[in-house]
């Protein structure tokens, strides 16, 4: 994935970029969900947070903020944090909504896509950069039953980044999110190597050097049927049931949740310094 030219290699300058605040929008998936990390406000790091470390080497004036709350709908995601970030007066907006629309009963890949045409069009009507997801391949996770409606959801926001030139985050051709390892144990948020990867993806999609190398893990050890039968039975009742009872009862994940970062501020690394300038 990694083009060599992106990395920044020892002794050199800093690259300059045109943005000074950058707003990320979403839920769990922008939170940073599965890349826990206690000295980060909310106790998440994520890929969000990883491009804005990126983002922030070199530039004093950068800041940040994070609005992604677990478990929201688009039309949560447009009601309750497209106003707040165009308050913040952003040059850099980065939206990823609709996949737990996708995964209920009834997600409409084609409705979904009209309601984000009208939020990428207003997030990026003052002239701000906007960075819009599409969704991973799934085939090979717990969420392939979904693969096609992610495939039909991927092309329409093909559309509506061309409409409103908008750059696309392709997380459909980042084909190492098929690795296992990617994700976090619950098969549903991605975990700190899926989301320093994705960082990386998004980083070059934005034409930005930096600083991260790509990490190659030691591969699995093959497991017996048996293991891999009681590791389904482990998630099915820990993640996946919990899930589920959710879902009938109409709560959410990110009930009473705030956002990590809700005002745009500078960027601080995992030990709570800041991070080195240049």
């Amino acid at each position: 994935m990694s083009d060599v030219n992106s990395l920044v290699k020892p002794g050199e300058p800093v690259q300059t970029h045109p943005w000074s605040r950058y707003v990320a929008l979403g839920d769990s998936f922008t939170e940073g969900i599965g890349d826990p990390e206690p000295q980060n406000p909310g106790g998440f790091r994520g890929w969000a947070d990883r491009v804005a470390e990126e983002l922030g080497r070199g530039h004093e004036d950068f800041a940040y903020a994070n609005l992604a709350i677990r478990g929201r709908l688009l039309q949560q995601i447009v009601d309750e944090q497209i106003a707040p970030c165009l308050e913040l007066q952003p040059d850099l907006v980065s939206i990823s909504a609709g996949g737990n629309d996708l995964i209920r009963p009834g997600g409409d890949p084609d409705l979904l896509a009209e309601k984000l045409d009208a939020a990428v069009q207003e997030l990026g009507s003052g002239g701000a950069t906007v960075v819009l997801f599409n969704g991973p391949d799934t085939a090979s996770s717990v969420l392939g039953r979904i693969r096609g409606k992610v495939a039909i959801y991927n092309e329409n926001l093909r559309t509506v980044a061309a409409r409103h030139d908008a750059i696309i985050a392709d997380m459909w051709s980042l084909t190492q999110l098929a690795d296992p390892r990617m994700w976090d144990e619950d098969r549903l948020h991605f975990s700190p190597l899926g989301h320093h990867t994705i960082a990386m993806m998004v980083l070059e999609a934005l034409n930005v050097q930096h600083t991260l190398e790509p990490l190659v893990p030691k591969p699995l050890p093959v497991r017996t049927w048996r293991e891999a039968r009681s590791s389904d039975l482990v998630w099915a009742r820990e993640y996946f049931v919990p899930w589920v009872i959710r879902r009938l009862r109409h709560r959410s994940s990110g009930d009473g949740i705030t956002p990590k970062r809700p005002t745009p501020g500078p960027v601080f690394g995992p030990t709570g310094t800041m991070l080195p300038r240049g």
